[in-house]
């Protein structure tokens, strides 16, 4: 059984300043929300409120604090628009697009962000993507506040050098060979087989010792 945790803990993941203005949304509208270990496919998920039950948002808890509230007020924003339009609209279109922009430049207001993800979040304000992760401006500079990757040699494909072995989480290891248009060619050690890299994937630079053409 899942513990629960006092709202107040929240703070822990968030930038300073952020909680009260979060808190009153998460109040309001009765939200069930559940920080949980790293997710491979998402950073955050919203479930609509149904049979008596309330919204429920989950986040990823090894986000940096803006990578945090970034994802969270994308997931609002699946909130704000399940309320005022049910299941009659696209779950990234357009009504979607107004409501995380409209949250978004609330918070901004704020100035709660470093000036680098400001400007990455006004550009994102134009039209934002069904994910953080696929603005990938936004995604190289919230990157810059992941303290704990760097301290565990955590780099992105496009940071490798050209011919530098590399690992992914399953183990399987890597020579980044080419730059393509938007990935990167690569081979794996073990079999030769070609695989293309997205150039934002993060991977931990290995020295590879043996056999290799």
């Amino acid at each position: 059984m899942k513990k629960e945790a006092p709202l107040l803990a929240l703070q822990q993941f968030l930038p300073p300043g952020a909680y009260e203005p979060v808190a009153q949304y998460l109040v309001q509208y009765k939200v069930h929300l559940t920080i949980t270990r790293e997710r491979e496919t998402l950073l955050g998920d919203y479930r609509n409120a149904v049979d008596g039950k309330n919204h429920r948002i989950s986040v990823n808890s090894n986000l940096n604090p803006y990578a945090f509230l970034i994802t969270l007020l994308h997931e609002l924003a699946h909130l704000l628009t399940f309320d005022n339009f049910g299941y009659r609209v696209a779950a990234h279109g357009k009504e979607w697009k107004n409501e995380y922009g409209k949250i978004l430049a609330q918070f901004l207001l704020h100035k709660l962000f470093p000036a680098d993800i400001e400007k990455a979040l006004l550009r994102s304000l134009q039209n934002p993507a069904a994910t953080t992760c696929g603005e990938e401006h936004l995604t190289r500079v919230l990157r810059k506040y992941d303290v704990h990757k760097k301290k565990e040699g955590v780099l992105m494909v496009e940071e490798l050098g050209e011919g530098q072995f590399f690992k992914t989480k399953d183990g399987r290891i890597f020579k980044r060979v080419q730059k393509l248009r938007k990935r990167y060619k690569c081979i794996e050690v073990k079999t030769s087989t070609v695989y293309l890299f997205n150039a934002l994937y993060e991977v931990q630079p290995v020295n590879f010792i043996g056999p290799f053409s």
